[in-house]
């Protein structure tokens, strides 16, 4: 298995990007006297820098910016590390005038000595590592100008933050490019309000989508057949509050944990503080505890689609892809440590059939483990040993080869270790998908039992599994994926009939009538307008199936019917309704 930092390279990646952010510091200090900077990771395809100036940048300062940039790096300046003691650096920065490192170094640094690294004239508080000089970096561009708040906090004051990416030949960066291109025509928030799939309204608060009716029909669609799949597989479904005691979070661990991404609390007169969950486990916790359980009613998999609150900071929220209310096809499986191996690859199986038949074939599997070295993780280490070794086992027993997974020291869940499934979209955005964790600890915190077959009371183990993931960033994914085309069975239109004239209305409302008696959503466009138009805006709408009928079709009980992407066809109206129907029913791609 691999360590997560080899994983394609992504150290050599990060290096190269880190080196860049500092050459945009470099350029933007060289041409603006008096700039402040802050912070310039590497991030995902590239990275940012953010800076506190005298004047607003706009977009037309990006290209002046990486015209220095490619001077500095003409110039070939060495990436020089120098170990300077925490008190003179502050004091470097102090006359400097950067106030931002003297901040980092008075109150977040602790160390005696602290690594600097010198571009040039520039220089920079940071670890590294770097490129051995700035005339390696051949491949970048400037991207961007956005606002963040200093430490991602909205009391703080706004930087600018200049965003760019960096790669290893100039080939390389074409092909990125010409992907943001083509990945502009494909973002899921364009195409969300251009096919009225979903609205974003400051009015309702950011981070929390509005579903319009096309939309909601996927949606729908989507969770029929999670709910269907699960049924066939063995859950038991439940519906649980949205909101739970504060306690019941401190109990769990969660509150203490992860309150800086959890909502405020409600607070009443009488002392009752109520919580937006940010999770469903301990719901299902709850629901296991409803009764005393024996072996024999093990496992039980308890499933939900749960909606889930977490505060996510403003500049992080996305359209779909990151927000604050989201809903979760979540599900816990209580079970017998003899019954853990068979579980983990059930509830993998089913992840990995949820993605072949969406088509998302572009992941990889990222197995999340402790960092013993940290006093983080709850439980023992008998306890985590085994949990580990069942996921471990049961990608074996799924046919995955250690070489195909990325080891995560350091990343497991607090309670225990996990296997997530790592996706990369149409724009090559990388983000955790499916789930699988395994789960000792929480169920000792809440004490949960079952009666063994010797009559003792034992433990159960628990696994967290998100077989499909969130329905709001899985629905962001597909419309890109798919470019707004989707899949028959997922489209809100199927079929559009076009009546060529007026007089053939009532027939195309015959044939509406036949596909809806077939379970098919069709709709009738009899608008006074011309035939053409008709057809370009439902191939603009990117409905599956155009079926135009005139006096011709009407006579022999037919449509003339046009797929995407193939010539027009004639079909018997019964025939054409039978064959949508079957392409529905098996979710063909």
């Amino acid at each position: 298995m691999r360590s997560i930092a080899d994983h394609e390279s992504r150290d050599a990646l990060d290096v190269l990007r880190h080196s860049a952010a500092h050459l945009l510091a470099a350029a933007v200090t060289q041409l603006y006297p008096g700039a402040k900077y802050a912070i310039g990771p590497p991030v995902e395809n590239g990275f940012y820098y953010d800076f506190d100036l005298d004047r607003t940048l706009t977009e037309a300062d990006l290209q002046p910016i990486e015209d220095r940039m490619r001077q500095i790096a003409s110039e070939d300046p060495a990436y020089e590390r120098v170990e300077t003691r925490r008190e003179e650096a502050i004091e470097t920065f102090r006359n400097l005038g950067q106030d931002y490192k003297v901040e980092l170094l008075e109150k977040d640094i602790t160390d005696d000595v602290v690594p600097l690294y010198r571009t040039g004239d520039f220089v920079d508080l940071c670890r590294g590592p770097h490129v051995h000089s700035a005339g390696e970096l051949k491949a970048f561009k400037l991207l961007r100008v956005a606002g963040a708040y200093w430490r991602a906090n909205e009391k703080n004051r706004q930087l600018q933050r200049v965003y760019g990416t960096a790669w290893p030949t100039p080939q390389d960066l074409d092909e990125y490019l010409q992907l943001l291109g083509q990945a502009e025509q494909r973002d899921h928030k364009r195409l969300g309000r251009e096919l009225k799939l979903f609205l974003l309204d400051e009015r309702t608060g950011t981070g929390l989508p509005i579903w319009l009716p096309a939309g909601t029909t996927i949606r729908r669609e989507l969770e029929r057949w999670i709910v269907d799949e699960e049924l066939a597989r063995g859950y038991s479904h439940v519906i649980t509050p949205h909101l739970a005691k504060l306690d019941l979070y401190r109990q769990t661990g969660h509150w203490e944990l992860y309150h800086d991404s959890m909502f405020p609390p409600i607070e009443f007169e009488d002392g009752l503080e109520l919580e937006l969950r940010p999770m469903n486990c301990p719901h299902h916790m709850l629901v296991y505890q409803s009764e005393l359980r024996s072996y024999r009613d093990l496992p039980l998999r308890v499933a939900e689609i749960g909606r889930n609150y977490r505060y996510e900071k403003s500049g992080e929220l996305m359209g779909l892809v990151r927000v604050r209310a989201f809903d979760l096809n979540d599900a816990h499986i209580f079970c017998t440590p003899q019954q853990l191996h068979g579980e983990i690859v059930g509830a993998l199986e089913l992840s990995r059939y949820f993605m072949r038949t969406l088509g998302v074939e572009d992941y990889y599997y990222r197995l999340s483990v402790r960092d013993r070295s940290s006093g983080k993780w709850i439980g023992s280490d008998d306890e985590w040993d085994t949990a580990e070794r069942a996921l471990r086992e049961a990608l074996v027993g799924i046919g995955v080869p250690d070489d195909q997974v990325v080891v995560g020291e350091g990343e497991a869940a607090f309670y225990g270790p996990k296997i997530d499934f790592q996706v990369r979209d149409a724009m090559r955005r990388e983000f955790t998908n499916n789930t699988v964790q395994v789960d000792f600890n929480l169920p000792q915190r809440l004490g949960l039992e079952y009666v063994a077959e010797d009559g003792t009371r034992k433990r159960p183990v628990m696994v967290h599994r998100g077989a499909f993931g969130s329905i709001e960033r899985m629905t962001a994914y597909l419309i890109e994926q798919y470019s707004g085309a989707f899949p028959t069975w997922l489209s809100p239109v199927q079929v559009v009939v076009v009546p060529i004239k007026t007089e053939h209305v009532e027939y195309a409302r015959r044939v509406e009538e036949r596909l809806r008696k077939a379970r098919l959503r069709v709709r009738v466009d009899d608008r006074q307008e011309r035939m053409q138009r008709k057809l370009v805006d439902a191939h603009e709408e990117r409905v599956p199936y155009i079926a135009v009928v005139g006096g011709r079709e009407a006579e022999a009980g037919q449509v003339s019917v046009t797929a995407r992407g193939d010539a027009r066809s004639v079909e018997d109206l019964d025939g054409f309704a039978e064959r949508l129907a079957l392409e529905v029913a098996e979710r063909r791609r």
